[in-house]
């Protein structure tokens, strides 16, 4: 990466959207319940592994992060949050939820009302100073930020309200850890 990306990510002001750690093998169970993980698919040990660097790897390049974190309701995306940046430094949002949903199969009224509320998110810049990261999932190809791999980024430059936003650079956690090389 180049050292203006990293310069700019050190004054604050994007978003960084990453992808929870490696999941176990399989699917969520049927009726799936968020307060109980074990009706969930979880973090594996390789997926741990990415969260504990990923916090890591942020702190060693100097990149300061608004808190709390934003995760989704799920436990894998929850303990990745918790792994990379601490237990008492996550929030939950269930809209990230909705996001999980666009992976089904959606009347196209309820997917353009999620993507609208993901656009609203992705605008609104963190506070001054600061970068705000949502521990989130992927997106199906060709819809809102697109197919994130495991513990991936994706970096937004928010324009603030009636602004939009740019997607800035998309990285896979390897080409993170690269960023400071």
């Amino acid at each position: 990466m180049d050292q203006s990306l990293l310069d700019s990510l050190r004054k604050g002001g994007y978003i960084l959207y990453a992808r929870h750690g490696e999941a176990t093998v399989g699917s969520d169970l049927p009726g799936f319940s968020f307060q109980s993980c074990l009706t969930q698919r979880n973090l594996s040990e390789t997926g741990r592994w990415q969260a504990v660097s990923y916090g890591d790897i942020l702190r060693s390049l100097r990149i300061p992060v608004q808190y709390p974190i934003v995760s989704s309701p799920f436990c894998r995306n929850i303990e990745t949050a918790q792994l990379a940046f601490g237990t008492v430094s996550v929030g939950v949002d269930p809209f990230l939820f909705e996001v999980y949903r666009l992976s089904g199969n959606l009347p196209d009224e309820e997917r353009n009302r999620i993507l609208n509320g993901l656009q609203s998110r992705l605008k609104t810049a963190p506070d001054q100073g600061w970068n705000q990261v949502i521990i989130g999932h992927s997106f199906p190809a060709q819809t809102g930020l697109g197919e994130i791999p495991n513990m991936g980024t994706v970096i937004v430059k928010p324009g603030g309200a009636g602004n939009g936003y740019q997607v800035v650079r998309r990285l896979s956690l390897s080409e993170l850890r690269a960023i400071g090389n």
